[in-house]
């Protein structure tokens, strides 16, 4: 008896945290898949368990009458943008600080700072600066170029591609450092040993150890950009500009705006559905890397 309740005594600890994700993630889900069946608006709010079921209609609403589709492509345009520019810079700098220095301590904490930010103050400090009579402008005057609307318009696209990656790049830079700390000295000896030069040396060497911590920065920056509410609220408020209509924007501008509770949460759980994506795939590929690791003589 004692045997038996020793071998399930694992399967007792995981109920607090399954309760808790229960309470916390399954319900709300449940709670917005059925809000979006339903015709919910500020007339049926007060009584929204009793409010017309509608089925589908609100999905094909959104797809079909909503801005969901050009949400859609400027956030997936947008963050997969900022994903790849922050790579090369993540890289970089954590290649830059990797071997020893007089100040490194310094300098890891400084690159840390834009991604520390909240994401209000940095969308704050960033409007005022690409005001029209603003920072931006005027460093551009200096080397001739001339100045436009940041804001606003086609360029508008571009100003939140660069704020992003700006408040973003330390993420990158924070897991490909730790990529580096996994380097075994032994593989760097034998580099030396064996005449490779620096190129080599990155490829061969250290790019196999910043494989896994990279790809999970990338995922991570990828999801991030496209749920981002915040920056995009703060940079060009509602309504933003077409160019910058960004998929939670929209589904907020839906809800507390135009009081389309139902429709904004047919567009919530469609972007649940376009997140899962590369959550699926990275695991997937994790997977594979798990089970080629265990056929390995």
């Amino acid at each position: 008896m004692s045997r038996t309740r020793q071998r399930h005594r694992p399967l007792w600890m995981l109920v607090p945290g399954g309760v808790l994700t229960f309470v916390v993630i399954v319900v709300p889900l449940l709670t917005a898949v059925y809000i979006s069946l339903l015709d919910l608006d500020q007339y049926s709010i007060r009584q929204w368990v009793g409010a017309p079921f509608v089925a589908l209609a609100n999905y094909v609403e959104a797809v079909r009458a909503s801005h969901l589709l050009h949400a859609i492509g400027v956030s997936l345009g947008y963050a997969l943008l900022a994903t790849v520019l922050t790579l090369p810079l993540g890289v970089a700098a954590a290649l830059a600080t990797h071997d020893r220095f007089r100040g490194r301590a310094l300098v890891r904490s400084v690159f840390l700072v834009p991604y520390v930010l909240p994401a209000f103050v940095v969308g704050t400090v960033w409007r005022i600066i690409l005001q029209p009579d603003g920072v931006a402008n005027s460093a551009l005057a200096w080397f001739g170029v001339a100045p436009g609307l940041w804001l606003n318009g086609p360029r508008s696209f571009w100003a939140l591609v660069i704020v992003q990656v700006w408040t973003a790049w330390p993420l990158v830079y924070l897991l490909a450092v730790s990529g580096l700390h996994t380097v075994d000295p032994v593989v760097h000896e034998a580099a030396a040993l064996d005449g490779a030069g620096w190129s080599a040396k990155l490829w061969y060497v250290i790019a196999p150890y910043l494989r896994g911590p990279v790809s999970l920065a990338l995922v991570i920056s990828f999801l991030h950009h496209v749920n981002n509410f915040t920056l995009p609220f703060v940079l060009f408020g509602v309504p933003s500009p077409r160019d910058v209509e960004v998929l939670p924007v929209l589904t907020y501008v839906e809800s507390f705006q135009n009081f389309r509770f139902g429709l904004s949460a047919a567009m919530a759980v469609l972007s649940l559905l376009l997140v899962a994506i590369p959550i699926a795939i990275y695991l997937r590929a994790v997977r594979l890397d798990t089970s080629d690791e265990g056929r390995t003589p």
